[in-house]
């Protein structure tokens, strides 16, 4: 016989292996962000770059709570209204997230690289518009990302077209 309290135990241990999914998922796309490309900090060192342009020791830090914050934010929003809209246009930034760095450091395809971030840009901002309407603690998580983004595509840019 399941009692109330057996429910509520799997239901709270589903929840928490959904958080691991989710951490699991920013997790693969920071991975693939990666593979294949090495000394990523020696190649963005090589680059002329504006003056305004970050140390590459900044970058694993900011990403890395800003991973935290997407995977968290897209947990969020499925325990409010499961795996929808929403979390598919989740998924679809996070597969541009991943191949940005492929691009821009792998193939050296800045004007590429700007593109996929661009429509990054906009598939953020759809998201935290349909997060918004689901959870806006999870929408709130996401703009710290959203305004990364920005400021990397601004820099991409400067990038693309100073090499």
């Amino acid at each position: 016989m399941t009692t109330t309290h057996d429910v509520r135990r799997t239901h709270g241990a589903r929840t928490w292996w959904a958080l691991l999914g989710f951490g699991a998922a920013v997790v693969v796309a920071a991975g693939i962000g990666v593979l294949g490309v090495s000394d990523t900090s020696g190649e963005y060192a090589s680059l002329r770059q504006p003056a305004w342009a970050p140390p590459s020791a900044l970058f694993g830090p900011v990403w890395s709570v800003l991973y935290a914050m997407i995977a968290v934010a897209g947990w969020l929003v499925w325990r409010r209204a499961g795996f929808g809209p929403a979390l598919w246009v989740w998924t679809a930034q996070l597969v541009l997230n991943a191949i940005w760095t492929p691009i821009f450091f792998g193939a050296g395809r800045y004007g590429l690289a700007f593109v996929d971030i661009v429509v990054l840009w906009l598939l953020i901002a759809a998201t935290v518009a349909l997060f918004w309407r689901l959870s806006r603690p999870a929408a709130l998580l996401m703009l710290p990302y959203w305004a990364w983004v920005t400021f990397a595509a601004a820099l991409n840019l400067a990038i693309w077209r100073m090499n």
